[in-house]
This record gives C-alpha cells, structure tokens and sequence, in this order.
C-alpha cells in the first residue's frame, strides 16, 4: 500500500496469456474498429457488446467474434478475478483479487477493464449489443466532437 492508502503496482508480461474477450482501441484505431465493426454480418454484431467514449472503442464477445483491426489491444477477465479486466498479454504484479477489490472500492462498478497505456480504469457494465443503429449513433458523436 502506498501513502494514500491505494495498492501500488505495475504491469509485466504474462507468460500464458488468455483468450481475448474484448477488443480495445484508442484514437483512430477506435475510428477503424468501428469501421470494420460496421462490415460484420448483422448476426455477428449481435454476438458483440460495445462502449465508447470520445477516445476509446471497447467491444467485448467470444474470441472467435471480435474483429482484428490494426492498433487494436486485447483483453479478458482475469481467472483468479473475473470482475477484473486486463489486456491479455500483461498482468499486475500483485494479485489480481487484492487489485480487483481495490479498484471496486475506488470506483463502485465492475466488471472493470484496466489499461496500461494511456492507463485507464474503464467501467464495462453499460455496454450495448453492436447494431447498425448503434453504430451510427457512435458515429454521429464522434463527428460532432
């Protein structure tokens, strides 16, 4: 614990990373997700959830539905606790469990997606099913902003 009474810690490699179960991207490779989430079939949209925000674009689903798109992260819930979110191929130096309530005492929300860079603790439960509908109301902001 540090003076502020929160956990310190910091990222290293995870030798056995997990399947992915959300896409992440950041800046224009948030605008390119987007793009090609708006190529999937629409029952394939349907398998997908989705929150954004002016910078970021988190898309959550089963490994084999989320797009690939160049700059894009991966992410998924950690085992030991699953309320914890984090990109596949990091994990904190401390136990995820000691991290996961931590962050719930901070925050009040989870699932919880943590981000190393630019770091970010992002909420995921407000996330909506992928739609063409939902999609261009995305789009519409972004254009706006």
């Amino acid at each position: 614990m540090n003076a502020r009474g929160s956990l310190s810690w910091k990222w290293c490699a995870d030798p056995s990373p997990s399947e992915p179960n959300a896409a992440v991207a950041w800046h224009d490779a948030a605008r390119t997700l987007h793009a090609r989430l708006a190529l999937l079939p629409a029952e394939r949209q349907a398998r997908l959830q989705l929150s954004a925000s002016r910078d970021v674009l988190i898309v959550t689903g089963a490994t084999e539905d989320l797009p690939w798109a160049p700059g894009v992260g991966y992410a998924a819930p950690c085992a030991e606790a699953p309320g914890l979110w984090r990109p596949t191929l990091l994990k904190p130096d401390v136990p995820a469990d000691l991290l996961a309530r931590s962050l719930r005492r901070l925050h009040s929300r989870q699932p919880m997606l943590l981000w190393p860079e630019p770091a970010a603790a992002i909420p995921l439960d407000r996330q909506l099913r992928v739609s063409v509908e939902l999609l261009a109301r995305i789009a519409a902001r972004w254009k706006s902003a």
